[in-house]
């Protein structure tokens, strides 16, 4: 698995692989591998950075 998760920032807007239902989010934080993001289906999530690899999103 690359690391694009490193390059997340707040602000970045991202999915998650597993569960496209959940929309596009947003960052909130990325702190020692665990992202924050609001995702507009899910609410706010916690993600382990090193389990799953988020989809950045340039062209929402």
């Amino acid at each position: 698995m690359s690391d694009l998760n490193a390059i997340l920032a707040p602000g970045m807007l991202v999915r998650h692989p597993g569960k496209p239902q959940w929309g596009t989010g947003q960052v909130q934080s990325s702190i020692g591998g665990r992202i924050t993001v609001n995702f507009p289906e899910a609410g706010k999530v916690v993600i382990d950075g090193s389990r799953v690899e988020l989809i950045p999103v340039f062209d929402p």
